[in-house]
């Protein structure tokens, strides 16, 4: 569809007929279906001369769905293995080169967003481009399959309708295929890769939010060893930090303790949502110098130390 030619007279260009003929093999292949503005994109091509880039919404928006809605099916499945293998070996590299050159520079809760804008502009940039050249593309292939009907068919114009009226015109189960195939990939996506992603965000929030109470439950027991009493005013959370956290003489869902660290998970960023408001509680056992950890997380998702047994 990016490569179509821009010889003049178009490419299969049928110059012994007349413009009522031409029209009427153009109104057989396109269908009842947006016929006034398929026409009127023919006129133009065939009064210029030569094809040239024109918009076209429904291809920028939906490509795949619409070269099967149009009957393109082939095409339909060269795009779908070329064009979108074009596209991801482009969004991988540029990912790749990204990664080492600049992403360094980008804080950590922007990272997913940066590379899904980054893939999302390189697919922009392709359905713009799709979208310039498609109305050249489909009348190449009206041309096409008209000149094809006139050398099959000379004299047996209704030979030529049937011919024209089966290559061309549109499909609904064409167009229900295609976004039966995007619904498909949806789906795939989010039960298959997803789960992938977000297992391994949720690994490094967890560590980090592990790691940080742990912290300062170290600094707030040596506090407590040294005072004896436990310090509730202590301030412990910061806005780089990737949970609150507050002491108290006191926390749900424990056994009775006289000190608490209380850290909550916060801000975490699609797909992993689920974790805000989960909790890590490191608490003094009122009855010995042992502290202990309780934590919202299922079996699965927390610390091991964090599992009661």
């Amino acid at each position: 569809m990016l490569f179509i030619e821009t010889d003049s007279p178009p490419p299969f260009y049928q110059e012994k007929l007349t413009a009522a003929k031409r029209k009427q093999l153009d109104q057989w292949f396109i269908g009842h279906r947006t016929q006034r503005y398929y026409i009127k994109r023919f006129e133009q091509f065939d009064k210029q001369g030569y094809l040239s880039p024109k918009w076209h919404w429904a291809a920028f928006f939906m490509t795949f769905p619409w070269l099967l809605y149009r009957k393109r099916y082939m095409d339909a499945i060269v795009y779908s293995v070329a064009g979108w293998s074009f596209i991801q070996l482009n969004v991988a590299l540029v990912l790749v080169f990204f990664e080492f050159a600049a992403m360094s520079y980008i804080p950590d809760a922007y990272h997913m967003a940066t590379r899904i804008g980054i893939a999302a502009m390189i697919w922009l940039f392709w359905s713009f481009m799709v979208a310039r050249w498609t109305d050249a593309y489909y009348y190449r292939m009206a041309r096409r399959e008209i000149a094809d009907a006139i050398n099959d068919y000379p004299r047996d114009e209704a030979a030529q309708k049937v011919h024209l009226k089966r290559e061309g015109g549109v499909s609904l189960y064409g167009l229900g295929l295609g976004f039966g195939f995007f619904a498909f990939a949806l789906m795939v996506i989010n039960v298959q890769f997803l789960p992938i992603i977000a297992k391994q965000k949720e690994r490094e929030v967890l560590f980090d939010a592990y790691d940080i109470a742990k912290n300062a439950q170290t600094r707030v027991a040596i506090i407590y060893q040294q005072t004896g009493s436990c310090p509730i005013d202590l301030p412990l959370s910061t806005d780089a930090q990737k949970v609150t956290m507050h002491v108290s003489n006191q926390a749900d869902g424990v056994p009775v303790t006289d000190c608490a660290v209380i850290a909550t998970v916060r801000n975490a960023q699609f797909p992993i949502r689920y974790l805000n408001g989960q909790t890590l509680v490191f608490y003094h056992e009122a009855t010995s110098d042992n502290w202990q950890c309780v934590s919202s997380l299922n079996k699965k998702q927390a610390p091991k130390s964090c599992i009661s047994n």
